[in-house]
C-alpha cells in the first residue's frame, strides 16, 4: 500500500520548511511502520524506493519546483535507479531520509539519496529522473532556468557518469 499519510505530510509540511538550494540537501526523519516491514521483519526493499519519492517530493517542494509543476503542467517521471542495502531497518526504529541533487545532463537530473540511523548509513540509492510537459521530457537547462538556477550545472562524480555510461551500454529493449 502506498504511504498516502505520510505523502500528505511532506505536502503539507514541506513549504512551510526552509528553503532549498540545488547544492543543499534536504532531510526527513522518519519511523519504520510495521507494515513497512516484510516477511523477515525489516523495512521491505520496494518500501525504501517508495519512501525515497517522498523525500524528492520534500525536495521539490522546498525549492520551488512543485508550484511550478502545478503553474506549468508538468510532471515528474523516474528513469533508472541504482540501490545499495547495507544496514537493516526494523519495526518503529528511527532514520533520517537524506537528499541531495548530485547534478544534471542535458536530460536528466540526477539525486543521491540514503537512510541513515545514527552514523550508519542503511541504503543508498542514485536516482535518475525527468520533468515531464505532455509526455516528452524536458531539457535541464528549461527547468533550471524556471527555478532561477540557471548557471547550476556541476561537474557529474566520476561514480555517477560510470554509471551513466554502464547504463547506456545496456540494451533496450532488453535481450530475451
Amino acid at each position: 500500500m502506498y504511504p498516502i499519510i505520510r505523502l500528505a505530510k511532506v505536502f503539507l509540511t514541506s513549504p512551510k520548511r526552509p528553503p532549498l538550494g540545488p547544492d543543499e540537501t534536504g532531510t526527513l526523519d522518519m519511523l519504520v511502520w510495521p507494515w513497512d516491514c516484510d516477511i523477515f521483519v525489516e523495512m521491505n526493499n520496494g518500501r525504501h524506493l517508495t519512501l525515497y519519492d517522498l523525500g524528492r517530493f520534500d525536495y521539490g517542494a522546498r525549492c520551488g519546483l512543485l508550484p511550478l509543476l502545478k503553474k506549468e503542467g508538468w510532471g515528474l517521471v523516474v528513469a533508472g535507479s541504482t540501490i545499495r542495502y547495507r544496514k537493516r531497518l526494523l519495526p518503529f526504529q528511527r532514520y533520517t531520509l537524506h537528499t541531495r541533487l548530485i547534478g544534471r545532463d542535458d536530460r536528466w537530473f540526477y539525486f543521491v539519496q540514503k537512510m541513515t540511523r545514527g552514523e550508519d548509513t542503511c541504503s543508498s540509492a542514485l536516482i535518475r529522473t525527468a520533468v515531464t510537459k505532455k509526455g516528452r521530457i524536458l531539457p535541464t537547462q528549461a527547468v533550471a532556468d524556471a527555478l532561477g538556477s540557471t548557471d547550476w550545472k556541476p561537474a557529474m562524480p566520476p561514480w555517477v557518469q560510470a554509471w551513466i555510461d554502464a547504463d547506456d551500454s545496456r540494451p533496450w529493449p532488453p535481450e530475451e
